[in-house]
């Protein structure tokens, strides 16, 4: 039963899926960042089936796109967004690390955070354009990968801060059960990703791995460690990478 209870807990907080209400005690949170990578899973199922029908159906390229952009932030509420933004301001105020991490807890959104999301948008919103049906396959399960990475660094990487939502994650996981968990996602999901297409699974994946250690380096040099939008960051930026990396190599393909 705790287990269902940590599952709704991860899908209440990092989707807007409706979910029981569930106490956050110590044995609820315990094995709630298992269930990360299960919220990327139905969010990439979505993606399939909306994608595939929008395609079959022959709607306009723009819908489409506009669709599949959108998709992501009506799931899970734009979550990972917030903290993409929060981090665009506080990377962009080239301060020292005390004003960038004052930067991440400030409600107000500044200029850097509205451009970085508009330029995220448009860019992802022209990717998107360029999307076959036979790539959704590989896209869905990039949901899956970047939310495993992502449940990894929350449990493995240093707290930037002594309170905020990664350091709750952080003190109520059984972090050796996370990591264990959420290594096997990312390696059944990567697995899953070459299977269907070898070029394009293995290009979302250099991607994501490069991201990702972009990710750690920024984490470590600028923030002194992790923090909750740290985390939205690199999830917004890892799927933004991977999409465009399968597009390009798609389109490379199916061109020779």
């Amino acid at each position: 039963m705790y287990l269902l209870k940590s599952c709704a807990i991860a899908f209440a907080m990092y989707s807007k899926i409706p979910m029981p209400r569930v106490d956050w005690n110590e044995k609820n949170m315990k094995y709630a960042m298992c269930f990360f990578p299960v919220v990327g899973a139905v969010l990439g199922l979505l993606e399939v089936i909306l994608g595939g029908l929008l395609l079959d159906f022959e709607t306009g390229t723009i819908l489409f796109a506009a669709v599949m952009t959108l998709l992501p932030v009506l799931v899970t509420g734009g979550i990972h967004m917030d903290g993409f933004m929060d981090t665009m301001d506080a990377l962009s105020s080239y301060g020292d690390r005390e004003k960038k991490l004052a930067i991440l807890k400030d409600s107000n959104s500044g200029a850097f955070a509205i451009l970085g999301m508009c330029c995220y948008f448009i860019w992802n919103m022209a990717v998107w354009s360029e999307v076959t049906k036979e790539m959704l396959p590989v896209i869905a399960c990039g949901y899956v990968l970047s939310r495993s990475m992502s449940g990894f660094s929350i449990v493995t990487f240093t707290a930037a801060r002594n309170s905020g939502l990664a350091r709750t994650f952080q003190d109520g996981a059984q972090k050796k059960t996370v990591r264990v968990t959420t290594i096997l996602c990312f390696i059944a999901s990567g697995t899953v990703m070459l299977i269907l297409n070898p070029v394009l699974g293995a290009v979302a994946l250099a991607a994501a791995v490069l991201v990702f250690l972009y990710y750690k380096h920024i984490c470590k040099k600028q923030f002194g460690g992790i923090t909750g939008d740290l985390a939205g960051y690199f999830l917004q930026l890892c799927e933004l990478a991977m999409l465009t990396g399968i597009v390009l190599a798609g389109g490379i393909v199916w061109r020779s």
